[in-house]
């Protein structure tokens, strides 16, 4: 504090990181991710569930629109090119924008929306291998219909999937942002432009002495700050109620980050983050391997 009453900052940096581990050990018995609490045993049994799924694969495509008519076609050879395979990704996650227009309480373009998800079934639906041995999680981006733009954002209206269903009854639509436990493992899945939004927002330069990189300056400020978007509210509003569906305690071991910007890996104290990169833009997504936590970048060459 300064003679004249001006408090002079001289280093500012993030909260100490807290590793999972420690994080649960400190409250044993309490259920954070909310699927019941699990014995010892059991903990044990799925420990060894997640080292012998050597085959289950994860694919991860983010900005997929599907009134496109280049992107589709795109989709439709990644997925032919899966149902090829002896052994098929048990799980697809399809996260928004799911059209390449924002839509809003505005807009006329639902019905629409409506019938190219009923395609897109349509397209899964042609896929056999897929039909009888995939899922489907379908995760909302920030553009794509909904109440609002407050976070978390809720489910697709089922007015637009009704068609989708229909092709494939056992697809999931979850909220934005998703959690995902594959045996031991939890999965965050969050669909936002974060990385312009946060460099946007920044009222001082990151600091370049360990790295340039602006997405492993992303992953370090929200496992510091243990919360997706940490940005002020006037910048992203935020559903008070249900802002713990945002916080990073305790600390996932995978964080996928849905973003417009280039695809990008990065693993931080221990955690794994990964941006799939936009589809429709640069034709990339991910393959990840949840039993050793292998992320392999993945896309179409362009010709």
């Amino acid at each position: 504090m300064l003679l004249d009453g001006i408090f002079q900052v001289k280093t500012c940096g993030f909260p100490p990181l807290e590793n999972r581990d420690k994080s649960i050990s400190a409250f044993p018995g309490i259920d954070f991710f909310g699927c019941g609490t699990l014995t010892k045993e059991e903990t044990l049994r799925f420990a060894d569930m997640e080292k012998r799924a050597v085959n289950d694969m994860f694919v991860v495509i983010s900005d997929i629109w599907l009134d496109n008519k280049d992107t589709m076609t795109r989709l439709e050879e990644v997925l032919h090119e899966y149902d090829k395979q002896d052994v098929v990704p048990s799980l697809f996650i399809f996260m928004g924008n799911f059209s390449s227009h924002p839509c809003n309480l505005s807009s006329d373009s639902f019905s629409s929306l409506r019938s190219q998800f009923g395609e897109l079934g349509q397209i899964i639906g042609a896929c056999t291998n897929l039909m009888q041995q995939s899922r489907f999680l379908l995760i909302p981006g920030p553009d794509d219909p909904g109440p609002s733009t407050a976070l978390p954002r809720c489910a697709l209206p089922k007015y637009i999937t009704e068609e989708f269903k229909k092709h494939i009854p056992n697809a999931l639509f979850s909220s934005n942002p998703c959690r995902v436990k594959f045996c031991n493992q939890e999965i965050t899945f969050f669909r936002q432009d974060l990385l312009y939004r946060m460099r946007r927002s920044c009222l001082i330069r990151p600091s370049t002495e360990e790295t340039s990189d602006p997405f492993k300056h992303l992953v370090a400020t929200i496992t510091h700050q243990g919360h997706l978007c940490p940005l002020p509210l006037t910048v992203q509003p935020i559903i008070w109620n249900y802002d713990h569906c945002l916080h990073l305690y305790p600390t996932p071991q995978t964080i996928v980050l849905g973003d417009k910007s280039e695809q990008k890996e990065f693993e931080y104290a221990g955690i794994k983050c990964f941006n799939p990169g936009s589809f429709s833009t640069d034709s990339t997504f991910v393959a990840y391997r949840p039993y050793n936590r292998e992320v392999e970048l993945s896309g179409l060459q362009k010709g």
